[in-house]
């Protein structure tokens, strides 16, 4: 590889020579101490890989399956070359697993999950205690393995990967024992399909696995295809600790394999890491399926400089944002965005920066970047680099030292790029950082937002007010303040938007690895002709053509002159953005109650609707989001007071149109009310709590809102179906457009002027009514809506899941399966609370007075 301008080239190289027995090993030359004198330059500091390689060949550098306790080596497959990023060499073969192999780990983590999540609470606290000691002592070992395997320095390794997997397993040995009391109410989902990716390969499979363990789950995993071994070692590891067998089991496979695994019937949850491309295939394999997925996927992170910074924090802070790790990580901080008044001393300080930055051979301690971890990863971050300067962008590349053989790429920079410029928007995945520079705080939010994605952010000021405010701004599920990169067992880590939905750590991460405990596992019928470019269409609703006296203008007719008077035949309408509207196209929808009688009309939504409501939502989001979690409440408690006074009226509605008893109906108001006041109290009593991380400073979790969330109610329980959907939603300051009953939407109409009347902002709440799968297909497609909550048809169910992958969409569905809307346990809960709120971290550190 050449070296750029203002590049100081040292080569350190690196020779690979195979014995009599087919090992190579890993040797780095040395300078004499005369020389070291002379230039005085950072000498090597090489880790002996003597343990690693030791490891590797009491195994004849050939692995297969871990699978129930104990070594698969299934013939007749074919084997995979794990090879060094830094130099290329051979380290061992793996097997490339088939349909079979999953069958075989897929059957022991289900007949394992039997005894497992029977086991008290206790005991399998002391399992995982007993890993992560275990774990404790081969740091070293684990710490080559994953260096040499990877190509990331050895003191990233030993430093930050190792102990950080060893604080998430005691972290989560301390929530296995506190599972029955601090998870009360949640049980565990069963089979767990984890896929990890290559750039924290043993990190990011620890972070599935402890929450997945402790709450009585087993777990199949497949790691990447570049980074196998730690994950084979960490099996072994959990077996030497006495950990029950097929409770973990790791398989390798290509890319189809690992999608084989989540699309396994028998396995009941995936939790995923890795790009936004391959989260949408697999959201899209597993649509419809019933099960669980969590997605944590890619980012492009804003790094924030205030011209109120330290710049040479910051500057250290650029170093650790996007030349960690070479730069791949999903939360790298790629995008900086600084003030203009500051913007050339910072860039002239990261140049200067960038010169000192030494690249070399992964076990070499002295090194701050190591190799990129295959040739095909280094030749798509330098595609991106090229394209972007034959578009006009400036690149800048230095660095102190850069191997002349090996997967390297040196720390770049890049100015003069346009806020659309692809590798602004696009995830490169390398140590890649754009330029970007704004005037005031409001710009610098727009420009942090001005992504599809959401995963991290940084803020640098020492104005701690203005931090904490572009923090809260930032649409992102970790924040970080004069910091980045810091991540912790006790703080949930995962994305919002692009970056997928679910978090790994804290207390939030466990709800990924439990369901509520009266759920099954829903299992649905297999739509094997589903077509899903078929699904929505619908024609517009035509005359019944009753007899006069059956139409429904004569349902609540008077007389005069003992003759029948009509009803004032009532104006279908829509309620969008606190008003009522005509539907765009002027059709409606006849109600009819089970005796085939028409009962009353509503307008028949259409596409042009949704859009409507879709933009008085987001109008209303804003403000709703930032009022006082208070006025919230209280306008909740005013829709149930007004309710109320029209009890009877509401009541003998739900009556006509269901068939129901008007005592049921009654009751089913009463409900509705009661569930109103329940979530009034919760409007003002789940905004989130400080995490204890091992920052010297505070880490913040904020349940924020998720945004503006379709809602498709269910046909059961017109009333209380409604209400308990759109009360958790909104008293968490998210807006809704939400599609009332199909069959019995006149308790949704009644419902328009009970919020004119409650002081509810308009656009917060938006009722289209008609079809449900036609509105639910427009309102799924919309890319401004950001989660969709949908009770309704196992087609719908599958629709939903399917069309969301491609904003990636927080989506809760029933898969054609209804419950009991009237039952607390299932109608209301912190299952409503999870889905209604996006669960941010916020990272501030301190040090004015003590040292860290």
């Amino acid at each position: 590889m050449a070296s750029t301008a203002a590049s100081v080239v040292q080569t350190v190289t690196s020779k690979n020579k195979e014995n009599d027995s087919s090992k190579e090993t890993h040797k780095t030359s040395k300078p004499t101490l005369a020389e070291i004198f002379k230039t005085l330059e950072y000498g090597p500091a090489p880790e002996s890989p003597d343990v690693a390689y030791a490891w590797l060949d009491d195994h004849q550098r050939s692995f297969g399956h871990f699978i129930d306790g104990k070594w698969l080596n299934p013939e007749n497959r074919k084997r995979y070359e794990s090879r060094c990023p830094a130099t290329g060499e051979k380290l061992a073969s793996t097997v490339q697993g088939n349909q079979e192999d999953i069958e075989v780990a897929v059957g022991a983590a289900r007949k394992a999950f039997v005894k497992w999540s029977a086991l008290p609470a206790h005991v399998r606290a002391r399992h995982l205690y007993s890993v992560a000691r275990h774990v404790q002592k081969h740091m070293r070992l684990f710490a080559v393995v994953e260096s040499l395997d990877n190509g990331k320095p050895i003191r990233e390794t030993r430093d930050c990967d190792i102990p950080t997997v060893i604080r998430h397993i005691y972290h989560h040995a301390g929530w296995a024992q506190l599972a029955d009391t601090e998870m009360r109410g949640w049980k565990p989902v069963g089979v767990i399909g984890a896929i990890v990716p290559w750039n924290f390969p043993l990190m990011l499979l620890i972070w599935k696995v402890c929450p997945a363990l402790a709450m009585g789950n087993t777990v199949v995993l497949k790691p990447a295809t570049y980074t196998r071994l730690s994950a084979l070692l960490f099996a072994e590891v959990c077996a030497e600790a006495g950990l029950p067998p097929g409770v973990f089991n790791v398989v390798t496979g290509n890319g189809a394999f690992g999608s084989n695994l989540a699309t396994h019937s028998d396995v009941d949850k995936v939790g995923f890491t890795g790009s936004t491309e391959v989260g949408r295939i697999l959201r899209q394999a597993t649509a419809g399926s019933g099960k669980k997925i969590s997605l944590e996927l890619g980012g492009k992170s804003p790094f924030v400089v205030f011209d109120s910074a330290d710049f040479d924090s910051a500057v250290e802070g650029v170093v650790d944002a996007i030349y960690f790790n070479q730069g791949q990580v999903c939360s790298a901080g790629s995008r900086l965005i600084v003030q203009e008044s500051c913007a050339d001393l910072l860039i002239k300080k990261i140049k200067e920066r960038m010169t000192h930055l030494r690249l070399g051979d992964s076990l070499d301690k002295s090194i701050d970047m190591g190799a990129i971890v295959d040739p095909s990863q280094r030749k798509s971050v330098d595609m991106m680099v090229q394209e972007a300067k034959a578009e006009g962008a400036h690149v800048y590349q230095a660095c102190a030292s850069i191997p002349s053989d090996g997967c390297y790429y040196p720390p770049t920079l890049v100015t003069n790029v346009q806020t659309v410029s692809k590798i602004v928007q696009e995830e490169v995945f390398g140590p890649v950082l754009v330029v970007l520079t704004f005037r005031t705080p409001k710009e610098a939010i727009a420009l942090s937002n001005n992504t599809v994605f959401g995963l991290g952010a940084s803020v640098w000021t020492e104005n701690l007010s203005l931090g904490l405010e572009v923090a809260l701004s930032i649409r992102s599920g970790s924040v970080w303040i004069n910091g980045h990169n810091m991540f912790d067992a006790a703080a949930g880590f995962g994305g919002m938007r692009e970056s997928g939905f679910g978090r790994d750590g804290g207390k939030e991460g466990l709800y990924e690895y439990a369901v509520p405990a009266w759920q099954t596992r829903p299992r649905p019928a297999e739509l094997k002709d589903f077509d899903v470019k078929a699904f929505g269409k619908s024609v517009a609703p035509r005359p019944l053509n009753p007899s006069n006296k059956e139409s429904h203008i004569y349902s609540n007719a008077s007389k005069l002159n003992g003759q029948d008077v009509p009803s004032i035949d009532r104006t279908c309408k829509m309620y969008i953005g606190g008003s009522q509207k005509r539907p765009d196209a002027p059709y409606a929808r006849a109600v009819v109650n089970p005796d085939n009688k028409t009962v009353g009309q509503v307008g028949e939504g259409s596409r042009k609707d949704i859009r409507d409501a879709v933009e008085a939502a987001h109008k209303a989001f804003p403000g709703w989001g930032k009022r006082a979690a208070h006025n919230r409440a209280q306008i909740v408690y005013f829709v149930a007071e007004n309710l109320e006074l029209r009890r009877d009226e509401i009541a003998m509605r739900i009556s006509e149109m269901t068939g129901k008893s008007l005592e049921d109906s009654k009751l089913e108001v009463d409900l509705s009310i009661q569930r109103l006041f329940y979530w009034g109290a919760y409007a003002d009593k789940y905004g989130g709590t400080v995490q204890e991380t091992v920052l010297y400073g505070a880490t913040v979790k904020v349940h924020e809102p998720v945004g503006v969330i379709g809602i498709a109610c269910p046909d059961d329980w017109p009333l209380l179906g409604f209400v308990s959907l759109f009360a958790p939603a909104v008293i968490r300051g998210n807006t809704i457009i939400i599609i009332p009953s199909e069959k019995y939407p006149l308790s949704a109409v009644d419902l328009y002027q009970v919020f004119d009347t409650s002081d509810l902002p308009g656009g917060v709440v938006n009722i289209v009514t008609g079809y449900r799968e036609h509105l639910t297909k427009y309102l799924v497609d919309h890319q401004d809506v950001e989660a969709f909550w949908y009770f309704g048809s196992n087609e719908g169910s599958k629709y939903v899941e399917y069309a969301s992958a491609v904003n990636i969409k927080r989506t809760w569905v029933n898969y054609g399966f209804s419950r009991d809307w009237a039952d607390p346990e299932q109608g209301q809960g912190e299952e409503f609370l999870y889905h209604a709120v996006e669960c941010k971290n916020i990272w501030m550190p301190m040090g004015e007075i003590f040292a860290n």
